[in-house]
């Protein structure tokens, strides 16, 4: 099985509304089965907005939905959102469903990272409140950057350059991420 397998190819809709707009609705089920046998499920009806990559780190990764990550990001989507479904497994599952999708192993580590390091800006209190006022549609200049944003960026430049030297095990890709994402020690 490999990296595992989807469904087939996703078919959805866009939704016309105000903020963003890059809302999608699935129109049929779409699921992923990964290389340890886990159906991952998304039901029709279901809401995706592309993956989840903090928008400072696009035009280091890639955005939403462009990319080979782009079926993996709408079955990540829907995981997310299931409560029963623990975020560090859905997150795991993006890297191998990244791969299933056609991504290089460096495209998933670095894509894995990114997913990573959004989960844990959204953890990390005052971080968590400025990474989303930062969710501004209007486009900006190179350079205009928050302090917030600066400081993911650089977390996620150092990380980057580990997983280049990476193995590609997973483990040894999780414990890198895992390093790069610990608290300081006190």
């Amino acid at each position: 099985m490999g990296n595992g397998r989807f469904s087939g190819n996703p078919k959805t809709e866009w939704l016309s509304e105000g903020g963003e707009d890059r809302n999608m609705r699935l129109l049929e089920p779409f699921c992923y089965l990964d290389p340890q046998g886990r159906l991952w499920e998304a039901p029709a009806g279901s809401i995706t907005n592309g993956a989840s990559i903090p928008r400072t780190l696009w035009s280091s990764i890639g955005s939403p939905y462009t990319g080979n990550y782009r079926r993996a990001s709408i079955i990540h989507d829907v995981a997310i959102r299931t409560p029963r479904i623990v975020r560090s497994e859905a997150d795991s599952m993006f890297y191998f469903a990244c791969l299933a999708g056609g991504c290089t192993l460096l495209e998933g580590k670095l894509l894995y990272a990114g997913v990573r390091v959004g989960t844990w800006a959204s953890l990390t209190g005052e971080l968590a409140i400025d990474m989303l006022s930062l969710q501004a549609t209007a486009p900006r200049l190179p350079g205009q950057h928050a302090p917030t944003e600066l400081e993911v960026r650089a977390r996620y430049t150092l990380l980057a350059g580990d997983l280049a030297a990476t193995a590609d095990d997973f483990a040894a890709i999780r414990a890198t991420v895992e390093r790069h994402l610990a608290p300081p020690p006190p």
